[in-house]
Parts: C-alpha cells; structure tokens; sequence
C-alpha cells in the first residue's frame, strides 16, 4: 500500500504551515519560550525536527541513552525553564540553578523573586501538576507492557453505561489489579532511576488508573458515537474511521486496543477501526483495510498513513476498503494553525458532502468553540457537543505555559452530518 504522507518542508524551522500537528506543537513551543523546542531535541539527542519525526516514524533509532537514569534524565531536562519569567538553563547567571517546586516538583524557577511573583497562579494549579508529574512518568509503564490492564465483562447494556460512574462499578474491585501494576518489576524500575522521590502506593495506584482511563477513553468514546448516531453492531458490520489519527494513538498500538467494544456489545456483527493520519507511527496495525468484513464478535485494527482525503482517493475510491459508517477524529487539531485548517478542509468537506456521521473530541471547552465556529463556516450541520462523560482522567500539562489550567483527553466532542440546513443556511430573511 503506497505511502501518503505529505512531505516535511525542506527546513525543520518550526512554521505554522504544516499538516504535522507535532511540528504545530514546536512552533507554539517557540512562540511562548524561545527555544524550548530546540532544548527539546537536544536533550534528545537529535539535530532537528527531521531527526524527531524519523524516530517517531520508527525509520531510526533516533533517541539513545545508555540507561534508564539517563534517559528518565533527558525528558525531565526537556521540562526546565523559569516559569517565572521563562528563562532556559543556559541562560542563566554562572552558579545560577533552577530550582524545582518543592510541592508539584514539576515546574522550576531560576531565582525565589520569580517563584514569589509567579505564587498567586501557581498555586491555582499546584496540586494538580503533582500529578502531571508523576502521571508523565508511570505513563512509561504503557510501554512497558504493565498497563493498560484487562477489564470486566460488562453486566450492564451499553444503554445503561452513560459515564465512569456506570463503568467502573462493573469492575469490581480494581485494587488487585492496580496492586499488581504498583509492584511490578518496571514500577521499581522506574523509579529507582528517576530523581524524585517515589510517590506512596496510594498515589502511584491513582496514577495507573488515570492512564488506563486515557486508554479506555478513546474506546467508550467510540461507543458513544456509534450509539449517539444510532448505528447498531448487532443489526450488521460497522466500519469505524479515525480521522488524523497520531503517535498518540498509533504509537506502540497493539491489535487489541478496541478491543473494550466488545465488552460494550458482546456478541455484535463486528467492528472494523481503521486509523489514517499522516502521524501515523509504524507498527503491527499498519496494515491493509479490510474489502469485506471478517470475522464476527471481534474488533479489527488496520492503519493507514496519510491525509483521510487522500485515503477516500486511493482506497475507498479504488473499492479496496469498506465506506465508513462513522468517522471519529481524537483531539483533530485543526484550529490550530492554517497549515492543518488546509491539511482538514479537504476532508471537513468530503465528510460533509458525503453525509457521513462524524464526531470529534477536543482537549477544552475552548478548542471546542474555535472547532464549533471553523465547522460553522464551512456550512457543517452540527448536531450537538459538550462535555463528554468518558473524558480521560489524567490531566494534560499545557507545557509551555504550566500555570494555565490542565486540559483533558476527550474531555468535549462535537457530533456534526452532512450541511447545514438550507433555511439555516438562508436565516430569518427567508422567512420574511
């Protein structure tokens, strides 16, 4: 299958211009602390931004640190700069340290005249970026193989499932399983080569579950989706396509990752989750669509590398995959800059002429309502957003800007189909 991906600009400068929303996540870096995406990829032993979307793109080894110490080291290098006044380690006087938050140990000030200035927004957000900093680091463990852990049957209808209230009382007691994660070999691991202290068995159980809800929170959302269009599993085969999919979903995927929709509908048609994103990351399900639909009662996960548009041109168009009944899209991004506003309208638009159910999530109330007026402009028949009752529980640190409020995972969704109405489309003069 022929690769898609738009290529990179000829220079790795971080620019507004591109459908790459890390590259998008560089230049916001850069915007707000000079430089911090260049001590990014310094710490990370990488020349540029090619060398970074190479190793994500498992074309290189591209990170390599001789241990864990030194690598544990590294990421939180990455995170050091005043948050005071934003000055960078070396930037500062000789003899000069930035010393960490004693209370979150998450964010660093380079002199305590900055750290007393900045005290009135930081302790707004204080006990929450203690957890950031430990969730960043027991996050590690989704690699490792520790997390996430098995879940229940449900005993409940997917009716009746309506947030994590109803969910987790069908898990029963989660302590065992958490238990297990806390004193893993990797756990130790972890933080035996960490400088920090380690958190109590209390938190560090906290921290897993907040990671395995990041988890499970793209699965139940999709759910929700299928039932918020009132597409049924059990009536025939749904196809599920993942919009702009990233790293964030692809990287270190494994062909279970869905597999929570068949605890939601036990018994269904099945399910066929293809990712396509010009992010995606190399590994076991980057592999074809399915033409027809396979096996019933399990959930299938293919992945496809480029812009969605041009995956309807060269696949769906070519009839070597199945049209998609619901097209979901996590965190899209496409408020962002005008780079991935271009890299999206081609696809906004298809999804819109071609009348297909589609629903997207967003980090915060706010990029809902930059994604809610961009839809808008392009005559987009939105049906409903708002909160969404499945949102991750792990708090996302705003990483240039630590004392802006933590965002969440999925924490809002807009459900949009096909145009917007022609009398809405025409406004109370049509009606005169």
């Amino acid at each position: 299958m022929a690769s898609q991906t738009p290529a990179l600009p000829p220079s790795f400068t971080p620019g507004t211009d591109s459908v790459f929303s890390d590259l998008s996540g560089f230049y916001s870096l850069d915007s707000n602390v000079p430089g911090l995406s260049k001590v990014i990829l310094n710490k990370l032993n990488m020349k540029d931004y090619g060398d970074y979307r190479a190793a994500v793109e498992g074309k290189t080894k591209g990170i390599s640190f001789r241990n864990y110490k030194e690598m544990f080291q590294k990421m939180e290098e990455t995170f050091k700069f005043c948050t005071g006044c934003n000055k960078l380690p070396e930037h500062l006087a000789e003899g000069q340290t930035l010393k960490r938050c004693v209370k979150c140990l998450n964010v660093y000030y380079c002199t305590k005249d900055c750290q007393r200035h900045d005290w009135p927004q930081h302790k707004k957000v204080c006990k929450t970026l203690r957890l950031v900093a430990i969730d960043r680091l027991v996050e590690w463990l989704m690699f490792t193989g520790d997390l996430p852990f098995p879940t229940e049957k449900w005993s409940k209808s997917a009716a009746e499932v309506t947030s994590w209230d109803d969910w987790l009382p069908m898990q029963g007691d989660l302590a065992p399983r958490l238990d297990k994660v806390v004193s893993g070999a990797n756990m130790a691991a972890l933080w035996k080569n960490v400088s920090r202290p380690m958190p109590s068995d209390d938190d560090l159980r906290r921290s897993s579950w907040r990671i395995q809800s990041e988890f499970l929170s793209r699965a139940l959302t999709l759910g929700m989706a299928m039932r918020h269009f009132g597409l049924d599993p059990y009536e025939k085969p749904l196809t599920v396509h993942l919009a702009g999919a990233s790293h964030s979903e692809t990287m270190g995927a494994r062909l279970s990752d869905f597999d929570e929709l068949s605890h939601m509908f036990p018994g269904h048609q099945g399910v066929e989750v293809v990712m396509v994103g010009p992010e995606v990351v190399d590994g076991p399900v980057v592999r074809p669509p399915l033409r027809a639909f396979g096996p019933k009662h399990s959930v299938y996960i293919s992945a496809y590398k480029g812009l969605y548009h041009q995956f309807w041109e060269d696949v769906l168009e070519k009839e070597e995959a199945v049209k998609p009944d619901l097209v979901v899209g996590f965190h899209p991004g496409f408020h962002a800059n005008q780079g991935l506003v271009e890299g999206w309208l081609p696809s906004l638009l298809l999804l819109r002429d071609y009348n297909i159910p589609s629903f997207f999530t967003m980090y915060s109330e706010t990029e809902l309502r930059y994604s809610l007026q961009i839809l808008l402009e392009l005559e987009v028949h939105v049906r409903e957003s708002g909160a969404n009752p499945f949102a991750s529980q792990k708090p996302e640190q705003v990483q240039a800007c630590p004392n802006k409020p933590p965002v969440y995972c999925n924490s809002h969704y807009v459900s949009f189909q096909g145009l917007l109405p022609q009398e809405d489309l025409e406004g109370p003069a049509a009606h005169s």
